[in-house]
């Protein structure tokens, strides 16, 4: 996924429909990759300390003489300390940037009074915005916190004083009100969306008769966690696929993860209700084997008279 990213047309079409409303504001030309590594230095007490942080794809966006740094990191799963992380990561390109001013000031030696000698920061100098846009490509609904607060056992009356930050979170699944320009990020967003969805004929009326890059198709295949769509990707490695033969090989995916989903929800069903039956003949009742585990009573009573149990020692 970084290397999909890593073209300045693609970036700028997702973070303009993430964050713009498709407003054409990022521009591909005015874009430059730079450093992921967003690492900084940290004084603690006598000693200093390097806290490592990367991200997974940095470009600059030059606005005349001024940029912003725009940070892009992908999630494959639900990570229920995002806000944290990327708040983290953001404070950490702030830091690094100060210590570059602070550093080119010692060196230039041009202090306007000690307030600026000691902070290293001049009273005009000014750091640039870095804005961090999350891509979670999972087929489960995000559940997790969409912002610090989300993540903060806090009572209601100190909310107004705490500091706040939300995080710029966009979700493949979930993508059809996005506005995309750029037809490769288009394509992988629709056929993704419809594949988690289970509409193949959806995507069979779209592309029927259109073939895409084998590139897109590589990293469809990785983000819905399709491995033949992967390798017939790979066999037509730098030329162009048909997603014809590519949906079939889908379908048939998508019923054997079914029908495997369905084997271990059964099994797991299983075991719970020989549980609930064997602490019913060790002579607890409905409402005791409900508490041991974390059921309700009416859940524990069903399985009892499906089994004619409950049905049996009642009459």
């Amino acid at each position: 996924m970084k290397e999909f990213w890593r073209d300045n047309a693609r970036f700028a079409d997702l973070f303009n429909a993430a964050l713009f409303q498709g407003k054409n504001i990022i521009r591909p030309e005015e874009l430059e990759e730079s450093d992921t590594d967003i690492s900084s230095i940290l004084k603690l007490g006598s000693h200093m300390e390097t806290v490592q942080k990367i991200l997974d794809v940095i470009k600059k966006s030059s606005n005349g003489v001024e940029f912003v740094i725009l940070g892009l990191e992908n999630q494959q799963h639900v990570h229920f300390g995002m806000p944290l992380r990327l708040m983290v990561g953001d404070a950490f390109g702030y830091l690094k940037e100060y210590q570059e001013v602070a550093k080119r000031n010692k060196e230039e030696g041009h202090w306007d009074g000690s307030e600026e000698f000691l902070s290293g920061f001049r009273r005009e100098d000014r750091l640039h915005p870095m804005v961090t846009l999350c891509v979670y490509y999972g087929e489960r609904e995000w559940d997790g916190p969409f912002s610090l607060m989300d993540m903060l056992k806090i009572p209601e009356e100190l909310k107004p004083v705490v500091n706040d930050y939300k995080m710029n979170l966009i979700q493949v699944r979930d993508s059809e009100q996005l506005q995309f320009h750029n037809t490769d990020v288009q394509t992988v967003f629709e056929i993704c969306r419809n594949i988690y969805k289970k509409n193949y004929e959806e995507i069979a009326n779209v592309y029927q008769s259109k073939e895409i890059d084998s590139e897109l198709g590589l990293v469809i295949g990785a983000i819905t966690d399709s491995p033949k769509l992967v390798d017939q990707a790979l066999e037509r490695k730098g030329g162009r696929m048909n997603m014809c033969r590519a949906l079939e090989e889908l379908e048939k995916e998508g019923i054997k993860k079914g029908i495997k989903e369905g084997i271990k929800e059964g099994i797991k069903e299983g075991i719970v209700n020989g549980k609930i039956l064997a602490r019913y003949e060790d002579g607890m009742t409905p409402e005791e084997i409900a508490g041991k585990m974390g059921l309700s009573v009416k859940q524990v009573e069903k399985i009892l008279e499906e089994n004619n149990v409950l049905e049996m020692v009642q009459h």
